[in-house]
């Protein structure tokens, strides 16, 4: 039995729905919300589908989140001989995500794909708009810069517990950053069994990540489905704009802020590095795997852009677990789409929420798989919305993965040259 790729099944998971609804059209039968076979309303079934996809995605959140975080930092800390390499590199990744994550803000306020003719694409996109839902968009609306206060009070949560269970990301992301940090300060005999604690959850979560995702074409089948069903085609232009949106908010970063960080703080060419880079970057886009890519990638920086093996093999595998610029973008524009879509009046407060809770999770859920989908439903819930949106994300997903994975590559390779620069390494792009 041919095996098919799972972006492949995503692909025609899309389709089945799309093609449905045209043969109806064509040949004038019913395939809408009022559809009935063998005495089962198929809309009804979608829905199912649908959200049996998302609670499995849910579920695994929490400990995925914690583990992988913990598992990130302790190794990043770990790294004591190199300290200086580690500071600069860590600064840099943390300075280009929040740039990344600003650009796609500015785009995305600018755009606003979630917004169709003036009105939210809610009905467009068939999102819920039952009470529950209801009473979440209400606790979000109307805050003001006074609450931003509350977002710091949210980061250091009196019970890590009650946090988890309600949804409190931002103070789960911190408790992991803190545990993992400290955790390589305690003696090496305690300290092992920790580590070793924490990579088999981390592991174990990421087989489990891993199964869920197998029913990823199923998921999209429900969510899709239950879209077309509900609006026909009319839902597809919000998502087109969104997918426009993406694209330029990706362009405008590796085409304008980083080649400006390369030319006024490393002071190099940045043409001469992106002709350097070209067989990774294309390498990336094909594979969508900024892991995958890491050999080349090295080769790239250390052999054409005269990076030291000791700055490239450093600073590289580093950016390859904690930077992903292009992913950074992508969660903070997502999730502001969908907030859109609610038609939710997205505040200072909010907005600054979202920045802050992308800029934690780029740095610990990046290598995971799935990453973005874990980190925008981590994103959802600390903004108070519901995950429901995120289905029709994968929609778009494959092409998007693929350009955010070449930012990601693009953004560590800057890395290494900055640092290679601020090293005093002179040959770094010369010809």
């Amino acid at each position: 039995m041919l095996k098919l790729p799972l972006y492949q099944q995503i692909l025609l998971a899309i389709a089945l729905p799309v093609l449905l609804k045209l043969l109806a059209g064509i040949f004038s039968f019913s395939f809408d919300q009022t559809t009935v076979v063998l005495g089962v309303n198929l809309h009804d079934v979608f829905a199912f589908i649908g959200a049996m996809f998302l609670n499995g995605l849910k579920m695994v959140v929490v400990p995925l989140v914690l583990a992988s975080i913990i598992c990130a930092v302790s190794g990043i800390a770990g790294q004591r001989d190199l300290g200086r390499l580690g500071g600069k590199s860590l600064l840099f990744y943390v300075f280009s995500s929040f740039a990344a994550i600003m650009v796609g803000l500015f785009f995305v306020n600018l755009i606003a794909p979630g917004i169709v003719d003036g009105e939210p694409a809610k009905d467009l996109l068939a999102l819920s708009d039952d009470a529950a839902v209801q009473s979440k968009l209400a606790l979000v609306e109307g805050r003001g810069t006074g609450d931003i206060a509350a977002v710091f009070l949210r980061m250091l949560p009196p019970n890590i517990v009650a946090a988890a269970a309600d949804g409190q990301m931002l103070g789960l992301i911190t408790f992991g950053i803190l545990f993992g940090y400290f955790m390589m300060q305690v003696a090496k005999e305690k300290r092992s069994v920790l580590e070793d604690f924490w990579q088999g959850v981390f592991e174990t979560m990421m087989l489990i990540t891993m199964f869920v995702m197998k029913f990823a074409p199923l998921g999209v089948l429900g969510l899709i489905g239950k879209t077309v069903m509900a609006t026909g085609f009319a839902g597809l232009e919000p998502m087109l704009v969104f997918m426009f949106c993406v694209i330029a908010a990706l362009a405008a970063h590796m085409f304008i802020t980083m080649p400006l960080i390369l030319r006024y703080v490393a002071k190099v060419n940045p043409i001469k590095h992106y002709q350097a880079m070209a067989p990774a970057l294309l390498t990336a886009f094909s594979t969508a795997s900024s892991s995958g890519t890491l050999p080349l990638t090295m080769e790239c920086v250390e052999k054409n852009a005269k990076v030291s093996n000791k700055t490239a093999g450093f600073v590289l595998p580093l950016g390859a677990t904690v930077n992903m610029d292009g992913t950074a973008l992508y969660e903070c524009v997502a999730a502001m789409f969908i907030a859109q879509a609610y038609g939710l009046d997205l505040s200072l407060t909010t907005q600054f929420t979202i920045v802050m809770v992308a800029l934690l999770t780029s740095v610990g859920v990046a290598g995971i798989p799935a990453a973005s989908l874990v980190a925008i439903t981590i994103i959802l819930a600390a903004i108070g919305l519901p995950a429901e949106g995120i289905g029709l994300l994968l929609l778009t997903d494959r092409l998007l993965d693929m350009m955010r994975t070449a930012v990601n590559v693009w953004g560590d390779s800057c890395c290494a040259v900055v640092v290679a620069k601020s090293e005093g390494e002179e040959q770094v792009l010369k010809d």
